[in-house]
C-alpha cells in the first residue's frame, strides 16, 4: 500500500472564478487576471542545496526574484514558470519541491496608479519597493505574494478562495 494520498483535481479552474476575461481599466490602471503558470512551492536550507537539486539558480537574499524565482523567506523561494514546466521533485533529498500551480491565481496590476491602488489595502510602501522585488504580504486581510515586474507593473499573486474579493476590492480601489 502507497504512503502517497492522491489528491483529486480541483473543481474550480482559474477560468471558473466570477472574474472578468478581459482586463478592467479604470484611472489609467488595468487589471488582468494571467493565464495559468507552473508555480512551485521550494523549501531548503540554503540556496545552493536547492539549486542544486532542480538545476536552476535561485536567488540567495529575501525578495530577491532570478529568472521566475522569488526568495520569499530564509529556506523559502516561489518558482512561477511558463505552463507545463516541471522540476525535479527531489526525492532523497533535503528540499521540498512542491507544485501548487492549482492554488491561486496572478491578478496583474498595471499602469501609473498601479502602486497607488495596491496601496489602498497593502501596507507596504510601495514607492520604495524595487522593481524585481517580491515578498509575502497582506491586501487589507487577505494575503498575497506581491512581486513588481516595472516601476508601472505588479503581480498580485492570491490563494484561488480569495481571488473574487480581491479582484473586486482592486476593482473598488482603482475607481477611488
Amino acid at each position: 500500500m502507497s504512503d502517497v494520498l492522491a489528491i483529486p483535481a480541483l473543481a474550480v479552474a482559474g477560468t471558473d472564478l466570477a472574474l472578468e476575461a478581459q482586463a478592467v481599466t479604470a484611472s489609467g490602471v488595468a487589471l488582468t487576471l494571467e493565464a495559468p503558470a507552473s508555480r512551485w512551492s521550494l523549501r531548503a536550507r540554503t540556496a545552493q542545496a536547492l539549486s542544486g537539486v532542480i538545476g536552476r539558480a535561485v536567488p540567495a537574499r529575501i525578495g530577491e526574484t532570478l529568472d521566475g524565482i522569488a526568495c520569499l523567506g530564509p529556506d523559502e523561494w516561489m518558482a512561477d514558470l511558463p505552463a507545463g514546466t516541471a522540476l525535479p521533485d527531489g526525492a532523497g533529498q533535503p528540499v521540498s519541491v512542491v507544485d501548487i500551480s492549482a492554488r491561486g491565481v496572478v491578478i496583474r496590476v498595471e499602469g501609473a496608479g498601479a502602486a497607488t491602488v495596491l496601496s489602498s489595502g497593502c501596507p507596504l510602501d510601495l514607492d520604495r519597493f524595487a522593481v524585481g522585488r517580491a515578498t509575502r504580504t497582506v491586501f487589507e486581510t487577505v494575503e498575497v505574494i506581491l512581486w513588481r515586474e516595472s516601476a508601472t507593473v505588479f503581480r498580485v499573486f492570491v490563494w484561488r478562495s480569495f481571488a473574487p474579493w480581491l479582484w473586486h476590492a482592486l476593482k473598488a480601489a482603482e475607481r477611488g
